[in-house]
């Protein structure tokens, strides 16, 4: 199973211990799929600094492809974090650095390239909605992640059209709210929307069919990027068991309602598994004293 990881990357910046990790949600994705046994790459926008160059080791140590990805001069994307205990918290950021002033235009080639997976996964941070138009037309399934900004009703209106999977960041959301949410999202389009709700049951609604899986409880160290590891795990059995049993079944509410219900457990014991680590994806690094000097001001 083939599954990209599209749009953003950063470098998490923990302020309160100096040390920098490789993240953004796309990349995440990528990099928890290819652990859990997908064949996955990165599709992204680079800079020429210290953040883009840990970012690139990384991938390259985790095997990941990046053919197609950009780079322009100037600053990669970074995120400003600290954490309470064990909570990650955001502190600001230069808004995805190069990738902000030069987003990806899909041409005839990386669609192409694209065409060539089971699963493209993007998200609101990678400046990507006016390309989903252009990937929805592809024989492989996007799965989209709102984050926190599902509250944005022209957001929806541009994406929900276009999308099979919808991931939302919803701590502290109601059964109530949540069904409401995701009722307004599939009035939009057909998709399947995840929401997850930190600590509590993990929500997920096809139609009729609505599921929920309460999280695996562990000690967590940083529960950074333990929702990207959720659709990870998710996306990846569920593609896996796809491309054994043939994506028509997909078109079978019963199958697909089976087939997601067993895709959410691997997901909430792969998101567990990443509270225990430290920076979304491990690999932390010292941030160097001179961006430590600029982003501390």
């Amino acid at each position: 199973m083939k599954l990209l990881g599209l749009g953003d990357n950063v470098c998490d910046l923990y302020l309160h211990t100096g040390m920098m990790y490789p993240g953004g949600q796309a990349l995440n994705v990528a990099v928890n799929a290819a652990r859990l046994g997908a064949k996955a790459d990165f599709l992204g926008v680079f800079g020429t600094d210290c953040v883009a160059e840990h970012v690139r080791h990384v991938l390259d140590e985790e095997g990941i492809g990046c053919e197609r990805c950009r780079i322009y001069p100037g600053e990669n994307g970074y995120a400003k974090v600290t954490l309470n205990h064990g909570d990650r918290v955001f502190l600001g950021s230069n808004r995805g650095g190069v990738l902000q002033r030069h987003p990806i235009s899909l041409d005839e080639e990386d669609l192409s390239y694209c065409s060539e997976f089971q699963i493209i996964h993007t998200s609101n941070n990678s400046f990507l909605d006016g390309e989903l138009p252009k990937l929805s037309t592809l024989p492989g399934l996007v799965s989209y992640d709102f984050s926190g900004q599902w509250t944005d009703e022209e957001r929806l209106n541009r994406v929900c059209p276009y999308i099979d999977f919808a991931f939302l960041s919803g701590s502290g959301l109601s059964g109530t709210e949540a069904i409401t949410i995701a009722n307004r999202m599939m009035a939009l389009g057909k998709m399947v929307v995840c929401i997850t709700r930190g600590n509590q049951s993990a929500l997920i609604y096809d139609g009729p069919f609505h599921m929920k899986q309460s999280p695996y409880i562990v000690e967590a160290l940083d529960t950074m990027g333990a929702g990207d590891s959720f659709a990870a795990g998710l996306l990846t059995k569920l593609g896996k068991q796809l491309e054994q049993d043939g994506k028509e079944n997909w078109g079978n509410p019963l199958y697909r309602a089976e087939l997601l219900h067993a895709s959410l457990v691997d997901a909430a014991k792969w998101s567990a598994h990443t509270c225990t680590i430290s920076g979304a994806i491990g690999y932390g690094t010292d941030i160097p004293l001179e961006l430590m000097a600029r982003v501390s001001t």
